[in-house]
């Protein structure tokens, strides 16, 4: 992973990450600020690749994983239909600014027009106010709910 510049002729691609990204998918994770060993992400992997309701797709450019994005389907009882909630959206931080993140919004996006899905939701830190304008360059509108949190201890 991390490579800088991509060959002029090379244009990145998408597809479902497999138990082997385990080491690519850790380090892209801890990139987004939430660490994760290579153990813990090929059973994350696992997990999402046995429920069909999840994807976690990998861009790749030159062969080598430079991004990453999970997404959920669910059906909305209050909405009446199903939506789309993306989990998590990071970039390798030495492949910014080559539209990785938009071709792997569009990816799910697309899947979910496929799959029938009427809404795609993201929840973003409030801290993170340049995926917020990413967001917004990349059509998505602030919603109107507030996000609240409770961590259930032992």
């Amino acid at each position: 992973m991390g490579r800088i510049a991509p060959s002029s002729e090379t244009a990145p691609t998408v597809r479902l990450a497999e138990l082997g990204d385990a080491s690519d998918v850790a380090e892209l994770l801890s990139q987004l600020g939430y660490p994760c060993t290579r153990d813990e992400a090929i059973e994350r992997i696992a997990v999402l690749r046995e429920d069909p309701r999840h994807d976690l797709l990998l861009a790749e450019l030159d062969g080598h994983a430079c991004g990453l994005i999970a997404s959920h389907t669910r059906y909305s009882l209050t909405r009446g239909n199903l939506l789309t909630r993306i989990t998590a959206l990071v970039v390798a931080k030495s492949c910014y600014r080559q539209g990785i993140g938009r071709l792997l919004l569009r990816e799910v996006e697309r899947r979910a027009r496929r799959d029938g899905v009427g809404r795609v939701e993201v929840a973003s830190n409030i801290r993170r106010t340049d995926a917020h304008d990413f967001y917004h360059a990349c059509g998505y509108s602030d919603g109107s709910s507030v996000k609240f949190v409770k961590m259930l201890g032992d």
